[in-house]
């Protein structure tokens, strides 16, 4: 049997990583931009994460959610209280997509509505309802052509406006900063509008913090830069740094009812642990404030630069778009440089690093970028 071949893979195998370094098979080193794709929130094998896990798997690595777990109840206690969302409540999943499958399914219940609105360029998964809620056509069948999902670009109220005005839609969901689209932050009156808007039809507000959550920005959640409050958010990626896990936070507003959700593998014993490792790690070592000093510092360095058409995100999360002409810029920065990053289409390179990332890693990247953008002429 082989690999079904779904994946375009670069001929490089890391077999080991610390903080914010790769090591390949044959022992080079790489700086990590790219986080395993905003996935490493703490860094490569951190020893407070590698020690909560060892300690955890010698207990107990799995029972399903028919018995109590107060490893859940811990992490719902210290997301609750990092994120500035105590009084809300959380379901345990497994994945970005099925966080965002059970933010829209809950939508539904608590409407009675079928349909959502999504953004233009979204990216909200690969499973069912989740594709279809993303703005590519190319990776839905015809069996997720359900027509349920109407799109909107991004930062247009008046188009949301008339949308909204029909009260058809069981929710409007927005990632926090678009990702795959290449980096894409919404205005701030843009989301302040659409909370206004929600509020008025009766639509729930679904923010996809799934790789712009977890302080990437500089806040704990992206929309908080907005200054406003959503009905669900759905998380993941740097949750668990590398656990697969996802998960949603649930208004008060939303009631529950025995069997209207579920999951066999989420919130398991060994996902809660590293969960609650990522949250611990984070609080003592202050990311979410370094994601904001170290992701001004990146930016700053790569405006003026030749090759960048234009900067864009916030925090640790960065979107370089480059000029035509040097669209293998992100491959040259990986076989010359040694250094991981992100891409977004052929011409933006997507900049998603561990949180614990230096300034003189995000210096070793800008010498390095500056340098290869000279050499071309």
């Amino acid at each position: 049997m082989k690999l079904f071949d779904v994946y375009p893979l670069w001929d490089i195998e890391p077999v080991k990583a610390e903080g914010c370094r790769l090591w390949d098979k044959e022992g080079r080193e790489y700086l990590d931009l790219y986080g395993g794709h905003a996935v490493i929130s703490i860094g490569h094998s951190h020893p407070v994460y590698r020690q909560m896990l060892s300690d955890q798997i010698d207990k107990m690595g799995f029972y399903s959610n028919a018995v109590k777990n107060s490893l859940q109840t811990e992490l719902a206690l210290r997301i609750g209280d990092m994120s500035g969302y105590p009084e809300y409540s959380l379901f345990l999943c497994n994945s970005g997509a099925e966080a965002n499958e059970n933010a829209m399914k809950l939508a539904s219940f608590h409407t009675g509505r079928k349909k959502i609105l999504a953004v233009e360029k979204a990216f909200h998964g690969r499973t069912s309802g989740a594709v279809e809620a993303t703005d590519n056509p190319a990776i839905r069948s015809a069996f997720n052509e359900n027509h349920n999902v109407v799109f909107v670009p991004i930062n247009n109220v008046e188009a949301l406006k008339k949308e909204l005005a029909t009260k058809e839609y069981a929710a409007f969901i927005i990632e926090g900063i678009q990702g795959v689209a290449g980096i894409h932050v919404p205005d701030p009156a843009y989301l302040k509008a659409a909370r206004d808007l929600c509020n008025e039809t009766g639509t729930v507000l679904i923010i996809d913090e799934i790789q712009s959550g977890y302080g990437r920005s500089g806040k704990f959640f992206a929309h908080q830069h907005a200054g406003i409050r959503a009905d669900l958010i759905t998380v993941a990626k740097g949750i668990a740094n590398g656990f697969p896990m996802g998960g949603v936070l649930i208004s008060p507003a939303f009631e529950a009812r025995h069997g209207m959700l579920g999951t066999t593998f989420g919130g398991n014993h060994l996902a809660c642990t590293a969960a609650i490792a990522v949250l611990k790690v984070m609080k003592v070592e202050n990311c979410i404030e370094n994601a904001r000093i170290t992701g001004e510092y990146l930016i700053e360095g790569l405006k003026g630069n030749k090759a960048v058409k234009e900067v864009r995100g916030m925090g640790l999360m960065i979107g370089v778009e480059l000029n035509p002409g040097y669209e293998n810029l992100r491959n040259r920065l990986l076989f010359e440089k040694h250094i991981f990053t992100g891409g977004a289409g052929k011409n933006v390179i997507r900049l998603l690093p561990p949180l614990c990332i230096t300034k003189k890693d995000a210096g070793e990247f800008l010498e390095a970028f500056n340098e290869l953008t000279e050499e071309q002429k």
